[in-house]
């Protein structure tokens, strides 16, 4: 981990030293030391961590309060049983209301009614299953659910979660005696702990929660890992409300809270550049499985969270989830998008407010995103009240590469490139409810299935490499230079195609940012 003195904690180009990266990379030797270091071009990780999004579990949204250190583990257990685990979702994260108070060091003391074995031992068990453990605070004087916060003990606490062996750190903004109202004030508080968890020695994955406060985006990629972009959300697909009054990230005085999938989703599209290589727009935890919105809204929310690089991170009752839902949470193709090496957003090509529902909501969108190989990835979102054709055109798909300045025509425009459905391959339910039953065959590297996956065992970037089928979805067409292609898309779902160019044109990555 490069401490915050070093002359090159904040280039263009992070160095990340010795580490193991999911990107593409290249190797120098620094003529000073004659040190081989890997460099990753555009990289801003502050701490060489979270170089593709965090996936995992949080207990919030489903249990608040209520958490036990049964939860946890049982948890633990029933995402390796349902294959979660090794699709990815290996952060186990422990939100608020764990702990009792401080001792008279000033350290916190964990519930231990809640918690009898102990933080040390409930990170090392879960270390043990193949996870890593999440823990929670406020930079504030109380978490927001009025226990001890972190104001003014950043250090104490950090070195407390080190000797636990906690991997992960959410920290809120409840309570900050009003350090806040500028860039400048709510950089200076996260600062503290980003500097403290640096200081530990300990690799910890920093999750900076101030609820899109103070523009983070603009900042936050310099001392996290993630930041969250709006208020938080909560299980509804368009629904307005009061408490939630901001419709655009930029300009946002105060973000509020009871924010709808389409809120947060729309706040995404003035600040697609903000997110890179480790650090994240944290578009909050998924509500799939909560039961507040459809089948299809919930193909929307989990492939919009993906597409734009959100983390993502489990909020419901895993045991007690449903075969749909968890095949929306199991699709290997979409997953494949968030843990793609290029760790960039989608940008939305176009949005016409058309058919309102019964909300007054209605819209639909195309949204777009470059990937690490070249291919590029379209969503087809349809967030009006019926069932529309839609279209996407080569000008569309290609928009920013067209208008980048050169003054040749790019070769995404000269290229011919197959379609592939990303949801045409989803789960049956009777397969995903044989995996809850246990009576569902083992995946592993060799898996030929079309439905599961094992990034265990085969990593995304390698699978992709192969064509795994479960990873392309099935080829539905292909769009030729000048042509347009067209989706029946249901009432408030989402199309999601990834397009690969035939063989003989060589893609530039990353156009779009």
């Amino acid at each position: 981990m490069l401490p915050s003195t070093s002359p090159s904690y904040f280039t263009a180009a992070l160095l990340l030293v010795g580490k193991t990266v999911a990107h593409s990379q290249r190797r120098y030797i620094d003529n000073s030391s004659g040190t081989p270091e890997t460099v990753i071009p555009g990289a801003s990780s502050y701490n060489g961590l979270n170089l593709v999004p965090q996936m995992g579990w949080n207990n919030w949204n489903a249990f608040h309060c209520d958490v036990s250190e049964d939860l946890l583990l049982s948890t633990a257990q029933s995402m390796i049983d349902l294959g979660l685990r090794d699709l990815g979702y290996n952060h186990l994260v422990l939100d608020d209301c764990w702990s009792i108070g401080r001792n008279s060091s000033g350290y916190l003391v964990a519930d231990y009614v809640k918690f009898p074995s102990g933080m040390a031992s409930i990170a090392d068990r879960l270390h043990s299953m193949g996870y890593k453990f999440g823990m929670y605070s406020s930079a504030g004087v109380f978490t927001c659910g009025k226990y001890p916060g972190s104001l003014g003990y950043e250090q104490k606490d950090a070195d407390l979660w080190a000797s636990w062996g906690v991997d992960y750190l959410k920290y809120d903004n409840c309570f900050n005696q009003g350090q806040s109202g500028t860039p400048k004030l709510s950089f200076d508080r996260y600062n503290i702990m980003s500097q403290a968890l640096n200081a530990t020695g300990r690799e910890i994955v920093y999750s900076m929660c101030n609820w899109g406060n103070d523009d983070p985006f603009d900042w936050a990629y310099t001392i996290a890992n993630s930041g969250r972009m709006s208020g938080d959300i909560y299980d509804s697909f368009n629904r307005p409300d009061a408490r939630c009054p901001c419709t655009s990230a930029i300009g946002c005085a105060w973000p509020g809270f009871h924010c709808s999938v389409m809120n947060i989703l729309n706040k995404m599209a003035a600040i697609t550049s903000r997110t890179m290589s480790g650090y994240f727009n944290d578009m909050d935890m998924l509500e799939v499985g909560n039961g507040g919105q459809t089948d299809s809204e919930y193909v929307v929310h989990f492939s919009m969270w993906a597409i734009n690089s959100s983390p993502l991170l489990i909020g419901t009752n895993i045991p007690t989830l449903s075969a749909a839902n968890l095949a929306i949470l199991s699709n290997p193709a979409i997953i494949a998008l968030n843990q793609d090496a290029s760790a960039g957003a989608a940008v939305r090509k176009y949005q016409y407010l058309v058919d309102p529902d019964e909300t007054g909501e209605g819209e639909i969108a195309l949204w777009t995103r470059t990937l690490d190989n070249g291919d590029t990835v379209i969503a087809l979102l349809n967030a009006a009240n019926t069932t529309m054709i839609m279209n996407a055109t080569m000008e569309d798909i290609f928009f920013d590469q067209a208008t980048s300045g050169a003054y040749t025509t790019p070769p995404q425009l000269l290229a011919t490139w197959d379609i592939y459905d990303l949801w045409a391959n989803r789960m049956p339910e009777e397969e995903a409810a044989a995996i809850i039953n246990g009576t569902a065959a083992t995946i592993g590297f060799n898996s030929t299935s079309t439905t599961r996956y094992n990034a265990t065992a085969t990593s995304y970037a390698e699978g992709l490499a192969n064509n795994n089928t479960a990873l392309m979805g099935v080829k539905v067409g292909e769009i030729a230079p000048s042509g347009t292609f067209s989706a029946e898309v249901v009432r408030h779902s989402v199309g999601v195609y990834r397009l690969r160019a035939q063989a003989g044109i060589q893609m530039r990555k990353r156009d779009e940012l």
